[in-house]
């Protein structure tokens, strides 16, 4: 039986000798339990799955699945799971791909055994935790993502988002048409508009993210 208090821990590198080393860390510091190591991010969802431990301590770079898409993932499934981003990239995008995959913290690998320690512990009681150095950048995030909200899609004309927003909730082109009393050929022009401002291929990816932003229901 696990002692009370303990922090069960799934390691998940793709570098058996580093995912070791750190199992051996971590083993050596008192209230943590390794109780599982995976090598890819699919193994890490049916560990996870699996096992729930209390926190995930993840890489990001990896094959079969990477640490990005596996975290987002295990937070699907268990929208409380703790994951804690160990790895060595600390560009912008990745720092924000694991914001917003859901990861609850994001520590680089050249990061200190306490600091490791540190995150673990803090992430496993709900809170969120970021190197000092990417604070601001984190914050310039959410100041960013706050703004979006406000106005998710301004480069769309006002028709351009009604017509996005029925795409969202479902609506074929024709229904589309009868809805705005439009020519379908005109409802077929915008979509195709819509398309190329929003860079995306598909009008399933338009409304997938009209609905991310509130727009056509859910």
């Amino acid at each position: 039986m696990p002692e009370p208090n303990r922090i069960r821990l799934l390691v998940v590198d793709d570098h058996p000798v580093y995912r070791e080393g750190l199992e051996l860390l971590l083993r050596s510091i008192p209230g943590f339990d390794v109780v599982a190591a995976a090598g890819d991010g699919a193994e890490a969802v049916r560990a996870h799955r699996e096992l729930a431990p209390d926190v995930v301590v993840m890489d990001m770079q990896m094959p079969v699945m990477d640490g990005i898409e596996a975290t987002r993932r295990i937070v699907a499934e268990r929208p409380d799971a703790a994951v804690l981003m160990l790895t060595m990239s600390e560009d912008d995008e990745s720092v924000f791909q694991a914001v917003r995959a859901g990861a609850r913290g994001y520590l680089l690998k050249a990061a200190g055994q306490d600091d490791i320690a540190q995150a673990i512990r803090s992430v496993a009681t709900g809170g969120v935790v970021f190197g000092a150095a990417l604070a601001s950048r984190i914050a310039g995030f959410f100041a960013r993502a706050g703004a979006a909200r406000r106005d998710p899609f301004p480069q769309l004309t006002p028709r351009e988002k009604e017509i996005l927003a029925l795409i969202a909730a479902g609506r074929t082109n024709p229904q589309i048409a009868e809805s705005l009393f439009l020519a379908p050929k005109t409802v077929r022009n915008a979509v195709s508009t819509i398309l190329m401002k929003l860079q995306v291929a598909s009008r399933g990816e338009a409304g997938a993210a009209a609905r991310d932003a509130g727009l056509g229901g859910h």
